[in-house]
């Protein structure tokens, strides 16, 4: 059977806070289990142990803004939908088997994003010892706010991140709480991996993750970062 290969690929890109330039992203990883509190409420050790990560295709990102209000579908073959407000950092350099001190030069900026899913999946998938992807790493689960340039902002140390459900405050917390700061995390991806421009990292979510539903509006940010808004369809 012949196949046609008559198809172009779009790249994955974010958007950048008050620019018409675009950020393209090349892979995305996230770290698990990163908040003390959230670690806890899993059922997880919340000791310093390596941190585990994971991956989402580059197109299952959605960028959305406060402004925008992204329209998210409720995914199928799930009836345990959850939202993980985290900060996302952004690479900008290669990073090979880089110390913990060298890793803010590797950063090109910093968003806000939700982590979405489908925890019932991911729950069948942990008790039988199976990866994830079908819990984490289906479409629309990357949600990012535009991106924030190191130039512009630093390297937020001291942010609170929140979320909210229908105007209810469900997660509430601060950058500050990580248990693997992010050049940490930097420094241990790179010592399995070469991070290289356009990768993002999704640096783990706090306490108080939880279920939403259709028509449920999704509010969350990370201050001096960014906020986002989705509504569940």
């Amino acid at each position: 059977m012949e196949v046609s290969l008559a198809f172009q690929l779009s790249p994955t890109i974010c958007n950048i806070i008050d620019s018409n330039d675009k950020f393209p992203v090349r892979r995305i990883l996230c770290v698990g289990a990163n908040y003390v509190a959230h670690a806890i409420e899993m059922g997880r050790d919340p000791s310093r142990e390596p941190p585990f990560f994971f991956a989402k295709p580059t197109d299952a990102i959605v960028n959305a803004d406060r402004v925008l209000d992204a329209i998210i579908p409720y995914p199928p073959n799930t009836s345990n939908f959850h939202y993980e407000m985290e900060m996302v950092v952004a690479i900008g350099k290669n990073a090979q088997n880089i110390e913990v001190e060298e890793a803010p030069n590797v950063i090109w900026g910093y968003g806000a994003g939700i982590d979405l899913t489908r925890r019932d999946l991911q729950k069948a998938a942990k008790d039988k010892g199976r990866p994830w992807e079908l819990g984490k790493g289906f479409d629309n689960s990357a949600i990012i706010s535009s991106l924030c340039p190191v130039s512009k902002i630093g390297h937020p140390k001291d942010s609170r991140i929140w979320l909210t459900v229908n105007d209810t405050i469900k997660q509430d917390s601060n950058i500050d709480k990580l248990i693997w700061s992010v050049p940490e995390m930097i420094s241990i991806l790179s010592k399995t991996m070469t991070l290289k421009p356009g990768d993002i990292i999704y640096t783990g979510t706090p306490e108080g993750v939880g279920p939403i539903s259709k028509g449920d509006k999704v509010c969350g940010g990370v201050d001096g970062i960014g906020e986002i808004s989705i509504t569940i369809s």
